[in-house]
């Protein structure tokens, strides 16, 4: 699920519209229209004036909510995040109580890995499990590309499109992924290991560096598919989140992690440009004592 505290916003409007639930009438939304007419947070992201700052929960998952516990005692995570009409209450229970400026939609920063070959699960209690981590080059070279977002991720389009007509243009539609970095991460460790002891080790030997770039290079090119795809579902804007940068020096994170998220970036703009993203990579801003 969505993760961390407020980031800088980058520039990078809008997208199509599917049905109403609950018998509503269809309405259409234009993927050109424009962010000057529409919620807060959009307009803010593509840096358009305000009237105040958007407020929204960036780790949006409703833990603290006795109705998302309900979900999350009876349904394990992959099933609540893969079938469409838990994901979309799920996604919109924060949004009933607290009427924010952003809705996330439920899901996780690892639901693009199968579509690659890694299979994964979330354990309660445990985290993310990942059974076939990678430790080799030849591990890299197996790795599949995602060819086609709509049928290797069939739940992302009704969830996405569904939420964004329910929400109907009162607040902003946020999807989401991790960096290529912080998914490799997890692909290596097989956990969420918060020393990442196995990805240092990789990192400071020739061999581990080699299928390290070519990992990271899999991931950047072919989470743009996926991020296209969450546009095109219904997304006014995306949020990439870092969450193990804070693992990197800054010369550690100007190789292993920057590049590979601005080639994430540069793709989605050159498909589409007026698409705000958002990157937050975790330790990157000063707490406040």
């Amino acid at each position: 699920d969505a993760m961390a505290p407020a980031p800088r916003l980058h520039l990078s409007s809008s997208v199509s519209a599917r049905s109403r639930p609950h018998g509503r009438p269809l309405r259409c939304v234009s993927s050109a229209s424009s962010p000057s007419d529409g919620p807060l947070l959009l307009r803010a992201a593509a840096g358009l004036p305000t009237e105040r700052s958007p407020v929204w929960l960036m780790r949006q998952a409703g833990r603290y909510m006795a109705e998302f516990r309900e979900y999350s005692n009876k349904y394990p995570f992959r099933q609540r995040s893969e079938t469409p009409e838990i994901a979309i209450e799920l996604s919109l229970q924060p949004y009933r109580a607290f009427k924010p400026d952003g809705v996330i939609f439920f899901s996780d920063i690892l639901t693009p890995l199968p579509s690659m070959g890694i299979e994964f699960d979330v354990i309660k209690g445990k985290g993310p499990q990942i059974s076939n981590p990678v430790n080799c080059i030849h591990c890299v070279e197996a790795l599949t590309p995602i060819d086609d977002p709509a049928s290797s991720t069939p739940f992302i389009q009704p969830i996405l499109s569904t939420l964004r007509a329910e929400i109907d243009d009162e607040t902003t539609l946020c999807g989401f992924i991790g960096t290529p970095w912080t998914l490799a991460a997890y692909s290596v460790e097989g956990s969420a290991d918060r020393h990442l002891v196995k990805t240092k080790a990789m990192m400071h030997k020739e061999d581990g560096r080699k299928v390290l770039h070519a990992l990271l290079s899999h991931y950047a090119d072919n989470l743009v598919a996926y991020c296209i795809h969450q546009i095109d579902s219904g997304a006014q804007v995306l949020q990439l989140f870092d969450s193990w940068a804070h693992h990197l020096s800054p010369a550690q994170f100007r190789e292993f992690s920057l590049p590979y998220a601005e080639r994430v970036m540069a793709g989605v703009r050159a498909a589409k440009p007026d698409v705000p993203i958002i990157f937050h990579a975790n330790g990157g801003a000063r707490k406040r004592r």
